[in-house]
């Protein structure tokens, strides 16, 4: 059957189809650079604010694979991935109206989880529908395009009760409230990211799968094909997995560990029980179906699993930890209803936006570091920014020049927003595109998970209860990620 090449499209084409990007990136960016301060506001002690921000990352590990999979068999008059990025709207817009009126912390606990989930019931088809839409030679600049967008929207967002505070609004409020700062962001947010949404719904078209099938892009190059796995899973991996768990928990229930280290054996555990389930209910179903391709991954994904784990750890102890950081450290307080806390608070709004408007920039810059140095070594580069400028934070006293630490933290971003899908959706089949995007998402997710359980620990008995610190082993983390990029192998560079 001859093939024909994908269509190139043009700026504005790519432009439309990324817009949505601008206010998923909103509700995520309020999201990390406020839900710590709400968690504390309404009481919840420093070291169980990793726990609280658990419901994220668990949100994802479900949601995501399941919406690939979904996507992937959904055809409407609506299109394949569209009504997905409505249903994720329309919810998500839904939980930011409710986040900061939370009153209680359990509440707010369990908006945290709704607003994640939704964020990712849109989030997730967008990865595939650049992989849908464009060619390979046009993808790079299409994640690129997804990351200007998060750039942009980051920075209203994460300046937003800033630039609330400089004009009057009450940035304090009484104790266990969220000041009204913090709450009119969250309701500008909601507003913004349901009308950039229906922007890309309303002005893009998506393929037919008919149409997909014809392209040749729908087979991805020998060079990233993993081992063929067929069968149920073996039994002998499903007690290996199962076992691992259940020695961890006693290990930590005989050392009196943290109660949060539980939720490591329980992964161990839950990937046992996920493997047993396929084996015995194997068929055409949609659980069988995401553990086979998870299983016969191709090579291309499993490395990037180390690049994604290593970078994702590193991006949660900064969103978690930066605000106790610079509060305690710049601004001399720990107490959230201090007006120096809320003005540190303030502050790393500014360094969160900041950090999103040099990765605007960097959006621009990185198709060009590609063509000049390829996919590997431009995330490499990239990566060890974010390493240099996360570690500076430590030694710089004058909370101004920590500006000067984003550039770096902003370059990372960028690229971690984009190339490793660019070096990911040319080593998957064009009718798997959703599905692998999900599952990629399990490498985004378990380094988030570690980071929720081990980082409180970690905080209490290694790193002297300093929140620096954490930021610290974020940098170093970073600087590994690079590292494993090598190992990572791009068609672009081979072929």
């Amino acid at each position: 059957m001859s093939r024909t090449a994908k269509p190139t499209l043009s700026f504005w084409q790519i432009w439309n189809m990324c817009f949505g990007f601008l206010g998923i990136q909103f509700g995520f960016a309020l999201q990390n650079a406020n839900a710590s301060r709400i968690f504390e506001t309404l009481g919840a002690p420093m070291d169980a604010v990793p726990g609280l921000w658990i419901a994220a990352p668990l949100t994802g590990l479900l949601v995501q694979p399941i919406i690939g999979y979904l996507s992937d068999r959904t055809w409407t008059r609506f299109g394949r991935r569209r009504p997905y990025f409505m249903i994720g709207a329309v919810f998500t817009t839904l939980a930011l109206l409710v986040m900061p009126n939370s009153p209680t912390l359990w509440i707010a606990a369990g908006t945290l989880w709704v607003l994640d989930a939704s964020i990712n019931i849109s989030m997730e088809p967008f990865r595939a529908f650049v992989g849908d839409q464009l060619a390979p030679r046009q993808r790079p600049t299409g994640f690129a395009m997804q990351s200007f967008f998060i750039g942009v929207g980051a920075i209203v967002a994460s300046f937003l009760p800033f630039i609330l505070a400089h004009f009057g609004v009450a940035n304090t409020a009484a104790a266990g409230e969220v000041p009204p700062t913090v709450r009119y962001a969250f309701y500008f947010g909601a507003a913004v990211l349901l009308a950039s949404i229906c922007w890309t719904v309303f002005r893009t078209r998506e393929y037919s799968p008919a149409e997909l099938a014809s392209f040749d892009d729908v087979e991805p190059p020998a060079v990233h094909q993993g081992a063929a796995v067929g069968g149920p899973p073996p039994l002998a991996q499903i007690v290996t997995w199962l076992l691992a768990g259940l020695g961890l928990a006693v290990a930590i229930f005989l050392q009196q560990g943290d109660k949060m280290l539980y939720v490591l054996a329980g992964l161990c555990v839950a990937y046992a029980l996920l493997l047993a389930v396929a084996r015995l209910a194997p068929g055409p179903n949609m659980l069988a179906t995401i553990v086979h391709d998870l299983r016969a991954m191709p090579r291309t994904m499993r490395r990037l699993a180390w690049v994604q784990f290593f970078s994702w750890f590193a991006l949660f102890a900064m969103w978690i930890y930066t605000t106790a950081a610079v509060a305690g450290t710049h601004f001399g307080s720990t107490d959230p209803a201090s007006a120096a806390y809320n003005e540190g608070a303030n502050w790393v709004g500014v360094l969160f936006g900041a950090y999103n408007g040099f990765a605007a920039l960097a959006a621009l810059v990185i198709p060009l570091l590609v063509r000049a140095l390829g996919l590997r070594w431009s995330h490499l580069v990239n990566l060890w920014l974010g390493g240099l400028g996360l570690i500076s934070l430590m030694f710089i006293d004058d909370p101004k020049w920590l500006l000067l630490s984003m550039v770096g933290v902003g370059f990372a971003w960028a690229s971690i927003l984009s190339l490793p899908y660019a070096l990911l959706s040319d080593s998957v089949p064009a009718a798997k595109m959703g599905i692998y995007m999900g599952l990629f998402n399990f490498f985004i997710v378990i380094p988030q998970l570690v980071a929720a359980s081990a980082l409180g620990f970690a905080l209490r008995v290694w790193l002297g209860g300093e929140p620096m610190h954490v930021l610290v082993l974020g940098g170093v983390s970073l600087f590994i990620a690079g590292l494993c990029v090598l190992r990572v192998p791009s068609h672009q560079e081979v072929a």
